[in-house]
């Protein structure tokens, strides 16, 4: 009897049976743009012996004009067709499905060639648009369904057409992008003309014995996007038109809504499926945020979809549907959606990972295997860094001890659970406690480890972490002064007036934690509508509520300040910090950058601006919260160093920027790999 009686239910397409109700959602990882189509290959293959029951592939454009930047990938060759060939075979072999994602990025894409249903610009591309003319809507739609044929020949399973996120066909559907006059403008029944179209000359060339799954806008998030009944109607007509399936998308990526990211409620957009559900006949797949099994089992049981995507899961953990099944789903290495390896790659032009499974596209290259000589291995430091040594270490054979001064493991970790929004970061320490259990380290836990210990370890790895720095403000030794740490393990309350020194990522974090109090609204998707102005595509277009944004009244008035002259959270992650940035904003946050901090008294901060130290101001505050960067702890390896013992230090103890969870995690699993 198994724990997830939905999730794992065969789904039956008639002529194909997908064995269940998992799909792989499409993720731009960079692979197909490497030309290692073993690596590419492998990619797949992996998540296909996981068990999932039909992956999709990142998007791949039809023609040079509607690829998503140069050199992204295509289909539009023999040569195209014999790569992804490699790619469809091992996955087959594998025993999984998989079809490819057909992406025409309209005016999304970033090259000077980009077309467009009228010639208004992109806010997130410095290109404008050509308006296609008759001729040129026609080349697109053909290209669009010879990609499809060559999907077959290349033996994928299926297709999935883009029509979602605010690509091209998405483009057609609104009269936001879509200004035209002809047939494939002005009345809706013109709009979607592009679509149905694709969709019935898609069917017509690849047979009936082929998946066609389409991407539809459910709730768009953008000015003058579609109705829910005009949602429905699409969907209607692109079942008339011979798709399979159709798969949610959410939100145009020029939206001011995250849609994503660690702060959005689990399941949060379930609810606009559910919608269409019985108002087509064929199966409906729902996105979005659902990142554990049991999530999904709820998402489906409750008659939401017929089946669910998860994206960034499956770069998480290959094995996600495997332990599932094998009531494993506590091994499960856990998605936060923190965006940092995985889109933050994706738009910096890097190859994609994960934060917690560095090993996600880089399969053929970061390869766990046994120990040739089993050694004792002493790590220092159960933060992410020293807990992703020990695992990996563990699994390969050694004999690990782990080694921690406080009560429990997790280090920086269990700071950042702490903040409205960041409650995935729970997870992730219950999933790495029971690795280490699984694993058979050996956890000392309330012991300060010392040269004299560790001496007769045959390995000996430092990752103490990070100190807070010292800002050496004169007064910053006062009772209302307090430090990150403080405040975020609740040692300080501060009142209801705080100046929060440094605009990074802590000072970011800390500021949330400020203006919050009960419930975080990431889980009351309610509040978190309300506070984001979500509302329901029946009741206005787009989902976007009139009265816009709505958060509740900010628990503590805020100041967040920084040495440098800059927008404050420039250095935040490329896909997330305009999201910290808007909800420090909804909540009346004051940012205040270019200032020296001049001292601290009892009435708050005393600042000046500038080189030349003017315009001397006072900060009224209650209470003063230092986060104001970090140094790395290497006292330890230092005295190891002083004895003449060789360690290796990592994480925030080698560099410590901005308690970097990814690259401590990822340098961690590297160097227990090679020892």
């Amino acid at each position: 009897m198994t724990a997830y009686p939905n999730m794992l239910a065969p789904l039956d397409l008639g002529f194909t049976t997908l064995k269940n109700r998992v799909l792989m959602g499409s993720m731009h990882t960079g692979l197909e743009e490497t030309k290692d189509w073993n690596r590419v290959a492998e990619f797949y293959a992996e998540r296909a012996r996981g068990e999932v029951a039909l992956m999709v592939t990142g998007g791949i454009g039809p023609n040079l004009e509607g690829s998503v930047l140069p050199g992204a990938a295509m289909m539009t060759t023999d040569e195209d067709v014999a790569n992804h060939s490699i790619v469809t075979q091992r996955v087959h072999a594998a025993g999984g499905k998989i079809a490819m994602q057909i992406l025409h990025a309209g005016r999304y894409a970033y090259g000077p060639m980009c077309v467009a249903p009228s010639p208004v610009k992109s806010p997130i591309s410095p290109f404008p648009p050509k308006e296609l003319d008759e001729e040129g809507i026609e080349k697109q739609i053909s290209d669009i369904v010879a990609t499809a044929v060559r999907a077959r020949a290349a033996g994928y399973d299926g297709v999935e057409i883009m029509g979602s996120e605010g690509y091209f066909i998405n483009q057609f559907l609104v009269t936001h992008t879509n200004k035209r006059t002809d047939r494939w403008g002005g009345s809706y029944e013109n709009r979607m003309r592009l679509p149905i179209e694709i969709v019935r000359r898609t069917r017509e060339a690849v047979g009936e014995d082929f998946i066609i799954i389409y991407r539809l806008s459910m709730i768009d998030l953008v000015p003058n996007g579609s109705t829910h009944d005009e949602v429905v109607q699409l969907a209607q007509e692109i079942e008339k038109a011979g798709a399979t399936i159709i798969n949610t998308g959410i939100g145009w990526h020029e939206a001011r809504i995250p849609t994503i990211a660690t702060s959005v409620p689990r399941a949060a957009f379930a609810w606009v499926t559910k919608k269409l559900m019985g108002k087509v006949n064929i199966p409906v797949i729902t996105s979005n945020r659902i990142n554990t099994p049991d999530v999904a089992e709820e998402v489906l049981s409750t008659g939401c979809a017929d089946m669910v995507s998860m994206a960034r899961p499956m770069l998480a953990d290959a094995d996600f549907v495997k332990k599932a099944m094998d009531g494993q789903a506590g091994h499960i290495a856990p998605c936060i959606a923190c965006n940092q390896a995985c889109l933050d790659h994706t738009f910096s032009g890097k190859i994609s990972s994960c934060l917690v499974n560095p090993r996600a596209c880089y399969e053929t290259e970061l390869t766990i295997t046994p120990a040739e000589t089993v050694k004792t291995v002493a790590v220092v430091g159960a933060g992410p860094a020293g807990l992703s040594t020990a695992i990996t270490a563990a699994q390969r054979g050694h004999a690990v001890t782990l080694i921690d001064r406080a009560s429990e493991i997790g280090g920086q970790l269990n700071l950042a659970k702490q903040v409205p929004g960041k409650e995935e970061f729970w997870g992730l320490v219950d999933w790495f406690r029971t690795m280490v259990a699984d694993a058979r380290v050996t956890l000392r836990l309330e012991t300060e480890a010392t040269p004299e210990m560790l001496k007769d370890f045959d390995e000996v790895i430092i990752a103490t972490g990070v100190l807070p720095r010292d800002p050496e403000i004169p007064g910053q030794d006062a009772d209302n002064v307090h430090s990150y740490i403080d405040v975020l393990t609740k040692a300080a309350t501060p009142g209801k007036r705080v100046a929060v020194i440094g605009a990074g990522g802590i000072g970011f974090d800390v500021s949330e934690y400020l203006v919050h109090e009960g419930e975080s609204p990431t889980e009351n998707l309610p509040e978190w509508m309300t506070e984001w102005g979500v509302t329901d595509p029946a009741d206005h277009r787009g989902g976007l509520a009139p009265q816009g944004p709505q958060p509740e009244a900010p628990a503590r008035n805020v100041t967040l300040l920084q040495r440098k002259a800059e927008k404050h959270g420039k250095r935040l992650g490329k896909t997330t910090g305009w999201i910290h940035r808007a909800a420090l904003k909804m909540k009346d946050v004051e940012f205040v950058g270019g200032v020296n901090y001049e001292r601290i008294d009892k009435d708050g901060l005393h600042v000046s601006f500038g080189e030349a130290r003017e315009n001397p101001t006072t900060i009224p505050a209650d209470d003063i919260v230092l986060c104001a960067g970090q140094l790395p702890n290497r006292s330890l390896a230092d005295a190891l160093e002083a004895a003449g013992k060789t360690c290796h230090v990592i994480g925030g103890a080698d560099v410590a920027a901005e308690l970097d969870a990814k690259r401590a995690i990822d340098q961690g699993t590297r160097l227990a790999a090679t020892l």
